[in-house]
């Protein structure tokens, strides 16, 4: 009755000549071929493009031949052509970058992080948007003391603190912690990864997964013996911040948590 096996083949991904091109310019709306995921495109590089749904999620695909769906057709998206020069260029972190830009003079309101390397990344990611608002970022070194830290900076209506925290999970020391906080000038919020290194997307370091590390194990030097890395902690961190280079790179969990920081030490009050 049919000639051949009619399920044979791959049929949303036909031969490469049959499939249409298309720049994954903002705002185009399409689905990813095999999970179904469906978004507005947000951000997209030489290798992968970043999907927004109408829940506001975001997902990393990569620009694969045939990978996408366009009013239900296959078509294969490329990296968009240089932007036109109206076009405003983006910071870091996805906002309007401003050209030209003379830092404003720091608020007394201020954001607290974990340690060295959260408030690296941060700067990386969010420097420019931070120098716009005047707000400065500092680390603690660990929040266990962090009741008497607020106490010390004397949180106030216009002299507001953000803090945060790693591994901020129900059940936690850091979650026990966090609920000694109660001033309506102090926002606490956290991101569930044992450390800031898990926020950075592992396809950045082009490795499957972060490894689970025993108990009783250091982490960071836990996950260097599991990743096969010969080099110091130090070492690993400077490999793992240059590989991020923009939002993108990081997990939702931390960019939520970030942003929402910035909006409540920059909020009128």
């Amino acid at each position: 009755m049919y000639e051949g096996d009619v399920l044979a083949g791959n049929w949303r991904r036909p031969g490469k000549g049959k499939i249409p091109k298309v720049p994954a310019e903002p705002d185009l709306v399409v689905e990813d071929a095999d999970s179904g995921f469906c978004g507005a495109v947000v951000a997209c590089d030489k290798e992968a493009v970043t999907l927004e749904d109408r829940f506001g999620r975001r997902r990393l695909f990569p620009l694969a031949p045939a990978a996408f769906l366009l009013d239900g057709k296959p078509v294969t998206l490329v990296r968009p052509t240089a932007a036109p020069t109206a076009t405003p260029r983006r910071s870091a972190s996805g906002s309007i970058a401003v050209e030209g830009l003379r830092a404003r003079v720091a608020r007394e309101s201020r954001i607290y992080v974990e340690g060295v390397h959260d408030a690296a990344l941060v700067e990386k990611i969010w420097g420019h948007d931070l120098r716009v608002e005047g707000v400065v970022v500092e680390y603690l070194e660990g929040v266990d003391d962090l009741p008497a830290i607020v106490a010390e900076f004397g949180p106030e209506p216009g002299r507001r603190l953000g803090v945060l925290v790693d591994h901020l999970v129900p059940g936690s020391k850091e979650g026990r912690i966090a609920a000694k906080i109660t001033s309506p000038d102090v926002l606490v919020v956290g991101h569930p990864f044992v450390d800031i290194w898990q926020a950075v997307k592992p396809s950045v370091l082009r490795i499957p997964a972060w490894p689970d590390v025993p108990r009783g194990v250091p982490w960071k030097e836990g996950v260097i013996a599991a990743l096969g890395w010969r080099m110091e902690p130090a070492d690993a961190w400077r490999r793992i911040l240059g590989a991020v280079s923009t939002y993108t790179d990081l997990e939702p969990e931390l960019l939520g948590r970030v942003e929402e920081l910035i909006d409540f030490v920059t909020e009128a009050s």
